[in-house]
Parts: structure tokens; sequence; C-alpha cells
């Protein structure tokens, strides 16, 4: 197998990048950029290495049934998309098999998500940043770059992002073209207008940054003029920004900033909470499904009256706002100067008696303001690389009662909880939220409880729970290979040993941690599964 070769394969799965995996003759994997699990294709090679091959689709012999025809006509060249050609239960599927293989592969756990909460589709995104270049007909083009590139696929609407963001670009361009403000180049480093910088909150309000490379967006004339234009077109815009970034790099936002036109401020209610967000602070893309992930954090947080909460990667505060009550307490950590000053403003706004602090998260247990807090209950949501090995074993010796994860990346998700565990946490349960339709990313809550006496138990519990989930789902295809009679012999010796029978009578004493699965602890559950599996591999139940 070599480059530009041509080669019919069967697809065999998905990965969340959006690649189709197939094996060769030679059982070489295959990547097809934009195929998927089911679809027989004409694949052309266009990168092999010692390991692994990278491929386009040429034609699709047989289609998925997962497959859909793409609904975006810059899909193919657009990277901000990932799932356009599957449908979206199957691309909820995916996400969830994902998550939960990065909890048994790379954790090396027994947990399983209890809940995978889909969002909707379309138009969820509150955030967007159009970068912006000069055209060959001297004009500007603009929309985001293509995958692995600083490409710019042009486009008029984007079906994942707020309605009003494409029509307020053009606007900024219209002037920018009407004005001589030309586009930025960065191949010469010349030019002004980098980007235009777009949020928005529940009630259609938005705040505009123009990115520029220069002190002025032609001049403060200009500056002025422009206010008037772009208010007067959309009066929905409640502030407009300049951010300078003279630098020629990558980095989106410099770190100048200046406000022409209102406070400068984006506000949004979350969870029926009020928050001020500053432009670069962080805060969820998707609104909506920032109020089903946080539920499920205040949730697991069950936080009682005169509790202390410690939020660690806290940003503007939301995790631990949404969470805390007013008679709780809460202390919050952020690198970001300008975020801790909003979380303590919300903090205010809301009643939370709250105090943040700017420390870089993985530092903060050598800080000495936190050294007496003591919390009972701690909340991570860290980037995309997760907190690390180091920071999993500083966190776990404040020796909080309870530890919520919210995370974005399975697979460092995974990582870490393994690490916790190694000191004393148990993963005792976890559901998905997905925040990010049609992309490759997912959100996923989880709540560890540090173990004591008890931690045998809880392990024994979950691993149980996993396996009468696994039977259940056996059950419920009517599948009888085998497998299912290895489990319910597991689970019957289980049922019918001691071990069962404390377990159960901890769980009816109220000593089991609240968010734990206890299916396999119902002795119906127990006894219409064993009966079940018998019925199905001695010839199967009749519908």
């Amino acid at each position: 197998m070599k480059k530009n070769d041509f080669l019919e394969l069967e697809v065999t799965s998905t990965t969340l990048k959006g690649y189709g995996l197939a094996h060769a003759d030679n059982g070489c994997a295959v990547f097809i950029k934009n195929a998927c699990e089911g679809d027989v294709v004409r694949a052309k090679i266009i990168k092999v290495t010692k390991s692994y091959a990278i491929a386009i689709t040429d034609t699709i012999i047989q289609s998925s049934a997962d497959r859909i025809a793409d609904d975006c006509p810059v899909f193919s060249r657009c990277g901000s998309c990932t799932f356009r050609h599957i449908s979206y239960d199957a691309e909820c599927a995916l996400k969830e098999k994902h998550i939960n293989d990065a909890f048994s592969h790379i954790g090396g756990l027994d947990l399983k998500i209890s809940a995978f909460h889909k969002t909707s589709p379309f138009g969820y995104r509150n955030k967007a940043v159009y970068p912006v270049a000069p055209a060959n007909d001297g004009g500007m083009i603009s929309g985001f770059y293509a995958e692995k590139s600083h490409r710019i696929a042009e486009h008029e609407t984007c079906a994942i992002s707020n309605g009003d963001f494409p029509k307020i670009r053009k606007s900024v361009i219209d002037f920018a073209l009407e004005n001589g403000i030309s586009a930025y180049d960065e191949t010469s480093g010349s030019g002004i207008l980098r980007s235009i910088y777009l949020r928005s909150a529940k009630d259609e309000s938005v705040i505009l940054t123009l990115v520029i490379n220069g002190k002025f967006f032609g001049s403060e004339r200009k500056e002025a003029l422009f206010c008037d234009y772009i208010t007067s077109r959309h009066p929905n815009i409640l502030s407009v920004l300049i951010n300078v970034n003279e630098k020629n790099s990558n980095g989106v936002l410099g770190k100048e900033w200046r406000t022409l036109y209102g406070d400068g401020y984006l506000y949004d209610v979350l969870c029926e909470k009020n928050f001020r967000i500053s432009p670069a602070s962080f805060y969820q893309v998707n609104r909506d499904g920032a109020e089903i992930l946080y539920g499920i954090a205040k949730k697991y947080a069950d936080l009682s009256s005169g509790e202390k909460l410690l939020d660690l990667y806290c940003g503007t505060g939301t995790v631990g706002i949404c969470i805390a009550e007013k008679d709780t307490r809460l202390f919050g950590v952020d690198i970001v100067q300008s975020a801790v000053d909003d979380a303590s403003f919300n903090a205010s706004q809301n009643g939370i008696n709250a105090r943040f602090f700017r420390i870089d998260a993985q530092k903060s247990l050598d800080d000495g303001r936190l050294a007496d807090i003591f919390p009972d209950v701690i909340t991570i949501d860290p980037p995309r690389k997760g907190c690390g090995i180091e920071s999993a074993r500083k966190i776990a010796s404040f020796g909080a009662k309870r530890i919520v994860y919210i995370s974005c990346d399975p697979a460092t998700l995974a990582r870490d909880l393994a690490e916790f565990e190694k000191c004393g946490y148990v993963s005792v349960c976890a559901e998905a939220v997905d925040m990010f339709p049609r992309t490759g990313h997912v959100e996923t809550v989880v709540l560890l409880i540090k173990g004591g006496n008890d931690s045998e138990q809880l392990y024994r519990i979950i691993k149980y729970e996993r396996i009468f989930d696994e039977a259940k789902m056996l059950l419920e295809t009517k599948t009888a290979d085998g497998k299912l009679t290895e489990l319910a012999r597991e689970l019957e010796a289980y049922f019918t040993s001691p071990l069962w029978k404390k377990d159960y009578a901890d769980d009816e004493a109220g000593k089991l941690p609240k968010h734990l699965k206890r299916g396999v602890l119902s002795q119906d559950g127990i006894y219409d599964l064993l009966e079940n599996a018998g019925k199905i591999e001695n010839g199967g139940i009749s519908e």
C-alpha cells in the first residue's frame, strides 16, 4: 500500500475526529476522512506511515445506516463540525461508547455513564471568532479555518452558531470596506482587521469585539462612526470593544482592551443565577447545555447548610455559584484576574458567601491562603489536558468528602480518575452532556467519594452494577451467545452471598452514597434478570 493507491474498504468504527476506521488486506489501519461505521468505500490513500494510513473517500459503494446527507455547504472544507454526515443519534451513541471505553481501557475503571443528555444541535453556540483575510479581488474573506490550517472557509450561515452572528459579521466587513480599513494579512503582517469576536446571552444581547493589528479601527472618528453604524443595524449589540493584537502569531487575542460602546460586559442568566462575563473570560459556549451540566454537578455535590465548596478552575464562578446556596461557603481559584473579578461580582449579586483567589489551580495547594479552608466538596473543571497526575494528588490531599470532576476530554478524565482512586477516592457515578453537538467534543461529570473502610464495598457494588447493566442490555436484545449465561452466573454468585445481604442491608439503612447506582441491589430486579436469562439461553423469550 502506498500513497495514491485506491482501496475498497469496509469501515468498522468511527473516531471522534470524524474518521472511519478500516483495515487493509495487510492489516494496516486506515483512517478515512468523513467515513463512518457501516460504510463500504473506495478510498484514496493520501498518507502512509509505519503503523497506519490516512485516506479520503473517493466513492461510497455502500452507505452506513448512520449516514445522512450533510446539511452544510462548507462541511468538507470547514474545520468546525465533525459529524454532519451521520445522524445525531449515531453521534451521541459514539460519544457515549468513547467515554465508557476511556473509563475501562485508560482508567481501568468499572465505571459507566448512567445517562447521556442530548442538547439541540442547532444554533447553540453563543460564541464565535471569525478570522478575516484579504481576498484576491481586493475585498475581504471571513469564515472559519479549515481543519489543521489557516485557510478560511467562507460561509454565509452556520447551523451551530447564533443566527445573528453571520449578519453582524457581514455588517462589520461592509463598514471596513466602505471606510478603507484593510484586512490583516498574516503573511506580510500588514492590515488592520484580524478577527470579529462575538458572544451572546439568553436574551439575544451581543457583545462585539474587533481584534485589530494597530491602535485604532481606522481612526478614533471611524470608531465612533462604526459604533453608530453597527448598533443602528443590530440594536441587540450592547457593547463594542477593541482588542489590540499586533503580534505576528497564531494567538487570537492580545492583552490590550478598549471599550468603545456600552460597559464591555456580557450579562446572562444561568441556573436562575445572574452572571457578568468579561469578553476574555471563560464561559460555556452552550448555555442550555451548561444548565444541564451544572444541574448534575449540583446534584452530585449535594451541599448541606454550612458546608464549604472549593471551585478549582472557577472562571467567572459559574460552576460554584450555580452549585452553592446562601447558607454554604464558596471558595474559588482561577489564574485569570478578569475572571476572578467577575466571579467576585457574580457571587455578590447572587447573595453567595464567597471568596475568590487568583492562583494557578495546579499550584493552589502550595498557596497559604487555601491552607485553612478544609473543603467538604471540591469541583474541578479543568481545560482539555485535565488536571494531571501531580495536581490530582495535591487535590486529593485536601481531604474533601466529595469531588465533582467536570471534563471535556474522556481520555484525560479517565487518566485523572485512576490517579484519584490511588489516592483513596472512588468514582461512584457519571453522566455525560453533549455540550458540543456535531463536533467531536463531549462533557462528562463524575462524582468521586473519599473512601475509607467502605471503599471495598463501593468498588464491589460498582463492579456488579456494571455486570448487571451489561446483562440487562443482552436481555433487551435477546442475545443468547453464552455471554449472558456467564454474566448471570456472576450475578447469582454475588446475589446468594453474604456480601450482597450486607450491601442490601446497608442500602436499606441509608449508609450508601446518595448517587450510587443500585439496580443490582433490587431483589425483584435480580430475580427477573436471572429468570429471563435462563429462558433466553434455553430457547428465547417469546414477544
